[in-house]
Protein backbone atom coordinates (compact mmCIF):
# COMPACT_ATOMS: atom_id res chain seq x y z
CA UNK A 1 0.00 0.00 0.00
CA UNK A 2 1.47 3.62 -1.17
CA UNK A 3 0.12 6.75 0.79
CA UNK A 4 0.35 10.04 -1.53
CA UNK A 5 2.33 12.48 0.12
CA UNK A 6 0.52 15.75 1.33
CA UNK A 7 0.97 18.30 -1.81
CA UNK A 8 3.83 21.17 -0.66
CA UNK A 9 3.39 24.42 0.35
CA UNK A 10 4.17 27.29 -1.95
CA UNK A 11 6.24 29.86 -0.15
CA UNK A 12 7.69 33.28 -1.52
CA UNK A 13 11.85 33.94 -1.59
CA UNK A 14 11.24 34.69 2.54
CA UNK A 15 9.75 31.33 3.08
CA UNK A 16 6.03 32.72 3.78
CA UNK A 17 3.50 31.39 2.08
CA UNK A 18 0.36 33.09 0.63
CA UNK A 19 -1.79 32.22 4.74
CA UNK A 20 1.25 33.76 6.36
CA UNK A 21 -0.58 36.98 5.14
CA UNK A 22 -3.98 36.37 5.80
CA UNK A 23 -5.59 37.39 8.87
CA UNK A 24 -9.09 36.38 10.48
CA UNK A 25 -12.02 35.96 7.81
CA UNK A 26 -14.15 38.97 7.52
CA UNK A 27 -17.25 39.82 9.04
CA UNK A 28 -18.18 42.37 6.46
CA UNK A 29 -21.10 41.98 4.25
CA UNK A 30 -20.71 39.54 1.09
CA UNK A 31 -19.59 41.70 -1.55
CA UNK A 32 -17.94 44.17 -0.34
CA UNK A 33 -15.71 46.19 -2.23
CA UNK A 34 -13.39 46.39 1.09
CA UNK A 35 -13.17 42.24 1.13
CA UNK A 36 -11.60 42.71 -2.43
CA UNK A 37 -9.09 44.80 -1.25
CA UNK A 38 -8.09 42.64 1.77
CA UNK A 39 -7.30 40.19 -0.43
CA UNK A 40 -4.71 42.00 -3.13
CA UNK A 41 -3.20 43.30 -0.04
CA UNK A 42 -2.52 39.58 0.71
CA UNK A 43 -1.48 38.95 -2.91
CA UNK A 44 0.72 42.37 -2.90
CA UNK A 45 3.25 41.76 0.07
CA UNK A 46 3.19 38.15 -0.67
CA UNK A 47 4.57 38.59 -4.24
CA UNK A 48 7.10 41.49 -2.84
CA UNK A 49 8.75 38.76 -0.40
CA UNK A 50 7.68 41.05 2.49
CA UNK A 51 8.71 40.06 5.79
CA UNK A 52 5.23 40.38 7.75
CA UNK A 53 6.63 41.31 10.94
CA UNK A 54 8.23 44.47 9.57
CA UNK A 55 4.55 45.92 8.76
CA UNK A 56 2.52 47.70 10.86
CA UNK A 57 -1.16 48.52 10.65
CA UNK A 58 -3.33 51.63 11.15
CA UNK A 59 -7.07 52.39 11.11
CA UNK A 60 -9.76 54.43 12.93
CA UNK A 61 -13.14 53.39 12.96
CA UNK A 62 -15.81 52.86 10.36
CA UNK A 63 -16.64 49.48 7.85
CA UNK A 64 -12.92 49.84 6.03
CA UNK A 65 -11.17 50.35 9.58
CA UNK A 66 -11.90 46.83 10.20
CA UNK A 67 -10.47 45.89 7.06
CA UNK A 68 -6.58 45.60 8.78
CA UNK A 69 -8.20 41.94 10.73
CA UNK A 70 -8.28 40.56 7.57
CA UNK A 71 -4.77 40.50 6.63
CA UNK A 72 -1.22 40.18 7.89
CA UNK A 73 -2.33 38.58 11.41
CA UNK A 74 1.20 38.33 12.30
CA UNK A 75 1.61 41.92 12.38
CA UNK A 76 1.27 44.58 14.81
CA UNK A 77 -2.05 46.97 14.32
CA UNK A 78 -3.60 49.86 16.16
CA UNK A 79 -6.88 50.27 15.88
CA UNK A 80 -7.45 54.43 16.78
CA UNK A 81 -9.90 56.88 17.69
CA UNK A 82 -12.52 57.84 14.67
CA UNK A 83 -10.34 60.32 12.00
CA UNK A 84 -6.77 60.44 14.78
CA UNK A 85 -5.28 57.12 12.74
CA UNK A 86 -2.64 59.65 11.07
CA UNK A 87 -1.58 60.55 15.06
CA UNK A 88 -1.20 56.81 15.99
CA UNK A 89 0.85 55.91 12.42
CA UNK A 90 3.30 58.84 13.16
CA UNK A 91 3.83 58.34 16.74
CA UNK A 92 4.85 54.82 16.30
CA UNK A 93 6.65 55.09 12.88
CA UNK A 94 9.15 58.20 14.02
CA UNK A 95 9.75 56.22 17.34
CA UNK A 96 10.67 53.25 14.85
CA UNK A 97 12.22 54.13 11.38
CA UNK A 98 12.86 50.88 10.65
CA UNK A 99 8.88 49.78 9.99
CA UNK A 100 6.71 49.98 7.21
CA UNK A 101 3.28 51.52 8.06
CA UNK A 102 0.00 50.40 6.05
CA UNK A 103 -3.37 52.48 7.45
CA UNK A 104 -6.23 52.01 6.30
CA UNK A 105 -9.39 54.44 6.27
CA UNK A 106 -12.42 55.46 4.83
CA UNK A 107 -14.17 58.49 3.02
CA UNK A 108 -15.44 59.46 6.49
CA UNK A 109 -12.44 58.85 8.67
CA UNK A 110 -10.75 61.00 6.53
CA UNK A 111 -12.84 63.28 4.53
CA UNK A 112 -14.54 63.90 7.37
CA UNK A 113 -13.78 63.96 10.94
CA UNK A 114 -9.96 62.65 9.97
CA UNK A 115 -9.56 65.50 7.57
CA UNK A 116 -7.21 68.20 9.37
CA UNK A 117 -4.85 64.91 10.33
CA UNK A 118 -4.89 63.61 6.83
CA UNK A 119 -3.94 67.05 5.61
CA UNK A 120 -0.81 67.06 8.04
CA UNK A 121 0.60 63.42 7.72
CA UNK A 122 0.54 64.21 3.80
CA UNK A 123 2.41 67.05 4.31
CA UNK A 124 4.88 65.26 6.94
CA UNK A 125 5.31 62.89 3.74
CA UNK A 126 5.24 60.07 6.66
CA UNK A 127 6.71 56.89 4.74
CA UNK A 128 3.55 54.71 4.55
CA UNK A 129 0.72 53.67 2.41
CA UNK A 130 -2.36 55.21 3.27
CA UNK A 131 -5.29 53.51 2.18
CA UNK A 132 -8.75 55.60 1.73
CA UNK A 133 -11.78 52.56 1.47
CA UNK A 134 -14.19 54.71 -0.26
CA UNK A 135 -17.62 54.24 -0.44
CA UNK A 136 -19.03 57.55 -0.74
CA UNK A 137 -21.42 55.98 2.25
CA UNK A 138 -21.45 56.07 6.07
CA UNK A 139 -22.48 52.34 6.09
CA UNK A 140 -21.29 51.27 9.67
CA UNK A 141 -24.13 53.55 10.72
CA UNK A 142 -26.88 52.98 8.23
CA UNK A 143 -26.54 54.77 5.38
CA UNK A 144 -25.78 58.62 5.63
CA UNK A 145 -23.89 60.72 2.83
CA UNK A 146 -19.96 60.86 3.58
CA UNK A 147 -17.98 64.06 2.21
CA UNK A 148 -17.49 61.90 -1.22
CA UNK A 149 -20.57 61.90 -2.00
CA UNK A 150 -21.40 62.92 -5.48
CA UNK A 151 -23.93 66.43 -5.68
CA UNK A 152 -27.38 65.34 -6.39
CA UNK A 153 -27.24 61.56 -5.28
CA UNK A 154 -30.37 60.30 -3.69
CA UNK A 155 -30.91 57.75 -1.62
CA UNK A 156 -34.06 55.82 -0.05
CA UNK A 157 -34.01 57.63 2.93
CA UNK A 158 -31.76 60.70 3.06
CA UNK A 159 -33.13 61.97 0.44
CA UNK A 160 -31.05 64.10 -1.86
CA UNK A 161 -27.24 65.33 -1.30
CA UNK A 162 -26.97 69.28 -1.83
CA UNK A 163 -22.93 69.25 -1.71
CA UNK A 164 -20.18 68.75 -3.60
CA UNK A 165 -18.08 66.15 -2.71
CA UNK A 166 -14.46 65.83 -1.67
CA UNK A 167 -11.97 64.30 -4.11
CA UNK A 168 -9.50 62.23 -1.92
CA UNK A 169 -6.86 62.27 -4.57
CA UNK A 170 -6.71 66.34 -5.10
CA UNK A 171 -6.63 67.28 -1.63
CA UNK A 172 -3.54 65.23 -1.44
CA UNK A 173 -1.57 66.43 -4.61
CA UNK A 174 -2.62 69.77 -2.80
CA UNK A 175 -1.28 68.78 0.08
CA UNK A 176 1.95 67.67 -1.47
CA UNK A 177 1.92 64.03 -0.99
CA UNK A 178 4.99 62.30 -2.89
CA UNK A 179 2.29 59.47 -4.43
CA UNK A 180 -0.87 59.66 -5.09
CA UNK A 181 -2.87 57.08 -7.12
CA UNK A 182 -6.63 56.16 -7.54
CA UNK A 183 -8.14 52.50 -8.18
CA UNK A 184 -11.59 50.64 -8.47
CA UNK A 185 -12.11 47.35 -5.79
CA UNK A 186 -13.71 45.82 -9.02
CA UNK A 187 -10.27 46.03 -10.99
CA UNK A 188 -8.50 43.58 -8.85
CA UNK A 189 -5.36 43.67 -10.66
CA UNK A 190 -4.84 47.10 -11.32
CA UNK A 191 -5.13 47.83 -7.48
CA UNK A 192 -2.35 44.83 -6.82
CA UNK A 193 0.00 46.22 -9.31
CA UNK A 194 -0.61 49.99 -7.53
CA UNK A 195 -0.22 48.19 -4.02
CA UNK A 196 3.17 46.86 -5.18
CA UNK A 197 4.33 50.33 -6.38
CA UNK A 198 2.92 51.89 -3.14
CA UNK A 199 4.86 49.59 -0.95
CA UNK A 200 7.54 50.13 -2.45
CA UNK A 201 7.30 54.10 -2.15
CA UNK A 202 9.92 55.43 0.51
CA UNK A 203 7.14 58.69 1.41
CA UNK A 204 3.38 58.54 1.71
CA UNK A 205 1.30 56.67 -0.94
CA UNK A 206 -2.19 57.71 -0.38
CA UNK A 207 -4.51 55.39 -2.56
CA UNK A 208 -7.96 56.33 -3.07
CA UNK A 209 -10.22 53.41 -3.89
CA UNK A 210 -13.90 53.07 -4.89
CA UNK A 211 -14.87 50.42 -3.34
CA UNK A 212 -19.02 49.83 -3.38
CA UNK A 213 -20.99 49.40 -0.28
CA UNK A 214 -23.43 46.67 -1.67
CA UNK A 215 -26.00 47.34 1.71
CA UNK A 216 -26.53 51.00 1.63
CA UNK A 217 -24.93 52.18 -1.76
CA UNK A 218 -26.17 50.23 -4.41
CA UNK A 219 -27.76 52.22 -6.87
CA UNK A 220 -26.81 51.49 -9.97
CA UNK A 221 -26.68 55.39 -11.48
CA UNK A 222 -24.24 56.50 -8.35
CA UNK A 223 -20.87 56.94 -8.43
CA UNK A 224 -19.56 54.64 -5.74
CA UNK A 225 -21.83 51.38 -7.05
CA UNK A 226 -20.22 48.70 -8.44
CA UNK A 227 -22.75 48.75 -11.97
CA UNK A 228 -21.34 52.47 -12.34
CA UNK A 229 -17.95 51.61 -11.44
CA UNK A 230 -17.71 48.98 -14.09
CA UNK A 231 -19.29 51.39 -16.98
CA UNK A 232 -17.53 54.61 -16.33
CA UNK A 233 -13.89 53.42 -15.36
CA UNK A 234 -11.20 55.00 -17.59
CA UNK A 235 -7.74 53.48 -16.83
CA UNK A 236 -5.31 56.56 -17.30
CA UNK A 237 -2.50 53.68 -18.58
CA UNK A 238 -1.58 50.24 -18.08
CA UNK A 239 0.74 49.97 -14.86
CA UNK A 240 3.43 47.33 -14.32
CA UNK A 241 5.42 46.88 -11.65
CA UNK A 242 9.13 45.89 -12.38
CA UNK A 243 11.34 44.42 -9.19
CA UNK A 244 14.89 45.62 -8.73
CA UNK A 245 16.24 42.55 -8.93
CA UNK A 246 14.34 41.65 -12.41
CA UNK A 247 16.11 42.81 -15.57
CA UNK A 248 13.58 45.28 -17.49
CA UNK A 249 12.56 45.20 -21.33
CA UNK A 250 10.51 46.86 -23.25
CA UNK A 251 9.34 45.31 -26.42
CA UNK A 252 6.92 46.43 -29.03
CA UNK A 253 5.90 49.57 -27.71
CA UNK A 254 5.65 52.55 -30.02
CA UNK A 255 8.53 55.32 -29.34
CA UNK A 256 7.23 58.01 -26.56
CA UNK A 257 4.31 55.64 -25.68
CA UNK A 258 6.10 54.09 -22.14
CA UNK A 259 7.25 55.90 -19.17
CA UNK A 260 9.40 53.94 -17.02
CA UNK A 261 9.39 55.99 -13.17
CA UNK A 262 12.63 54.10 -10.87
CA UNK A 263 11.99 53.94 -6.64
CA UNK A 264 14.74 54.72 -4.13
CA UNK A 265 14.91 51.12 -3.81
CA UNK A 266 15.56 50.02 -7.84
CA UNK A 267 12.08 49.13 -8.35
CA UNK A 268 10.67 50.60 -11.49
CA UNK A 269 7.07 51.64 -12.06
CA UNK A 270 6.09 51.39 -16.27
CA UNK A 271 3.44 52.91 -17.29
CA UNK A 272 2.18 52.45 -20.39
CA UNK A 273 -0.17 54.67 -22.38
CA UNK A 274 -3.20 54.09 -23.33
CA UNK A 275 -5.28 56.81 -25.35
CA UNK A 276 -3.27 59.86 -23.69
CA UNK A 277 0.40 60.99 -22.89
CA UNK A 278 0.63 61.32 -19.39
CA UNK A 279 3.70 62.12 -16.99
CA UNK A 280 3.03 61.43 -13.62
CA UNK A 281 6.11 63.31 -11.92
CA UNK A 282 4.12 66.49 -13.50
CA UNK A 283 1.65 67.82 -10.05
CA UNK A 284 -0.24 70.55 -12.30
CA UNK A 285 -1.20 67.61 -14.77
CA UNK A 286 -2.17 65.25 -12.18
CA UNK A 287 -4.36 68.23 -11.00
CA UNK A 288 -5.49 69.01 -14.55
CA UNK A 289 -6.74 65.68 -15.41
CA UNK A 290 -8.55 64.96 -11.76
CA UNK A 291 -10.48 67.90 -12.84
CA UNK A 292 -11.54 66.93 -16.29
CA UNK A 293 -12.52 63.71 -15.03
CA UNK A 294 -14.85 65.01 -12.24
CA UNK A 295 -15.92 68.09 -15.22
CA UNK A 296 -17.01 64.43 -17.42
CA UNK A 297 -18.05 62.08 -14.29
CA UNK A 298 -15.21 59.67 -15.69
CA UNK A 299 -14.20 57.37 -13.02
CA UNK A 300 -10.20 58.11 -13.70
CA UNK A 301 -8.09 55.56 -12.28
CA UNK A 302 -4.16 54.79 -12.55
CA UNK A 303 -0.80 56.86 -11.24
CA UNK A 304 -1.72 60.18 -10.76
CA UNK A 305 1.77 61.45 -9.19
CA UNK A 306 4.93 60.80 -7.80
CA UNK A 307 7.97 62.12 -6.47
CA UNK A 308 10.60 59.39 -5.42
CA UNK A 309 12.85 62.47 -4.60
CA UNK A 310 11.42 64.49 -1.73
CA UNK A 311 12.37 63.99 1.51
CA UNK A 312 10.38 61.66 4.27
CA UNK A 313 9.65 63.16 7.83
CA UNK A 314 12.51 60.78 8.83
CA UNK A 315 14.93 62.41 6.39
CA UNK A 316 14.65 66.00 8.28
CA UNK A 317 15.69 64.56 11.60
CA UNK A 318 18.80 63.47 12.86
CA UNK A 319 17.39 60.05 13.63
CA UNK A 320 20.17 57.68 14.32
CA UNK A 321 20.68 54.90 11.88
CA UNK A 322 21.96 51.40 13.66
CA UNK A 323 18.65 51.38 15.64
CA UNK A 324 15.10 53.05 16.73
CA UNK A 325 14.36 55.52 19.14
CA UNK A 326 11.94 53.13 20.99
CA UNK A 327 15.07 50.78 21.69
CA UNK A 328 18.00 53.62 22.40
CA UNK A 329 19.63 52.57 25.90
CA UNK A 330 19.79 54.92 28.71
CA UNK A 331 23.17 56.20 27.75
CA UNK A 332 22.22 57.19 24.89
CA UNK A 333 19.26 59.16 25.63
CA UNK A 334 20.59 60.65 28.60
CA UNK A 335 23.09 63.47 28.14
CA UNK A 336 26.68 62.70 30.63
CA UNK A 337 26.91 64.20 33.58
CA UNK A 338 30.01 66.69 32.65
CA UNK A 339 27.48 68.07 30.31
CA UNK A 340 25.08 68.72 33.20
CA UNK A 341 27.87 70.38 35.26
CA UNK A 342 28.77 72.35 32.41
CA UNK A 343 25.74 73.30 31.45
CA UNK A 344 24.57 74.27 35.35
CA UNK A 345 28.07 75.98 35.23
CA UNK A 346 27.08 78.30 32.80
CA UNK A 347 23.77 78.97 33.96
CA UNK A 348 24.32 79.47 38.00
CA UNK A 349 27.35 80.10 37.94
CA UNK A 350 28.53 77.20 39.81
Amino acid sequence: MTTQAAPKTQVNLVGLSRADYKGHNSTLCAGCGHNSISNQIIAALYELNVVTETEVKFSGIGCSSKSPTYFLNRSFGFNGLHGRMPSLALGALFADHTLKGLGVSGDGDTASIGMGQFKHVVRRNLPMVYIVENNGVYGLTKGQFSATAERGLELKRQGVNKYFPVDICMEALIGRASFVARSFAGDPKQVKEIFKAAFSHRGIAVIDIISPCVTFHNKEDSFHSYTWGKEHEIALHDITYVPARDEITIEDFEEGSVREVTLHDGATIVLKKLDRDYDPTNIYEALRVLHEAEDNNWLLTGLFYVDPQLPTLTDLYDLPEDIALNRLPQERLRPPAESIDRLNGMMFGA
